[in-house]
């Protein structure tokens, strides 16, 4: 009777609940989202000082790859200054978003039609060497996640280097070197002003849109590319040429 009382005084504790399947869900997102946040951090980091050997796209190309990593200080700057006109003449202006063109983009897609995106060379960059092609939220979220690591890490003079040397200039051609020797046969820092216009004319459809003997569109645009180039290079490529 004693020994019943003693008990009833002093209860055993109560051990501990072994973690539900919620808590290890949780605990398991939480390491993955920590271990993706510190490779893609590691990741951007040895990039900003090792070329970029491959991209998605040019692995799932069904063309082939012909590309030729080149430093920026042999690229001409009439293709720095074509790059910036038609692509995103804010470049040194923003942190990475235009917030301005998304917005022009949003409304012109809500017109129906093509849709048409907003995107800086720094989404381009982040899209091109990290990611693949395509839409979807997911993609989207990681884009403007690398968007912010390659400006906060690489800076305007690396993104624009990497930029140009991924970017595709034609079918199975990867990079304004490439582009240069196969439609000018001559190297990236040999272009003119007109040469550089035609390659950036056709950055966003370089699959469809002839650089040599254009024509149309893309041979008017290539044109007001190079009307743009010296005002350019007289206020809007200063975050590369310092």
């Amino acid at each position: 009777m004693e020994d019943e009382l003693l008990k009833l005084k002093n209860p055993r504790p109560a051990l501990p609940r072994a973690p539900g399947r919620l808590h290890r869900l949780g605990w398991l997102f939480a390491r993955l989202i920590a271990a993706f946040l510190f490779l893609s951090t590691a990741l951007v980091v040895v990039y900003r000082f090792v070329p970029v050997p491959v991209t998605l796209t040019m692995i799932f190309d069904p063309n082939g790859i012909t590309k030729s990593w080149t430093p920026l200080s042999r690229i001409d700057r009439n293709m720095v200054d074509a790059a910036i006109a038609g692509e995103d003449g804010k470049f040194c202006q923003h942190n990475g978003f235009d917030q301005d063109a998304i917005l022009k983009a949003w409304e012109r897609n809500q017109e129906g039609g093509r849709i048409r995106g907003g995107s800086t060379i720094s989404q381009q960059t982040a899209k091109n060497v990290f990611l693949w092609q395509g839409g979807g939220y997911l993609r989207k979220g990681l884009e403007a996640w690398f968007t912010v690591l390659i400006e906060a890490i690489w800076g305007k003079r690396r993104i624009m280097e990497v930029y140009l040397n991924v970017a595709e200039t034609g079918i199975g051609t990867y990079g304004v070197e490439a582009g240069a020797q196969r439609y000018y046969h001559k190297p990236a820092k040999a272009l003119t002003r007109v040469e550089a216009a035609r390659i950036a004319a056709a950055f966003p459809q370089p699959k469809v849109r002839a650089v040599t003997g254009a024509t149309g569109f893309t041979r008017r645009h290539g044109n007001v590319i190079a009307a743009r180039v010296g005002t350019v290079r007289a206020d809007y490529d200063t975050c590369v040429y310092r």
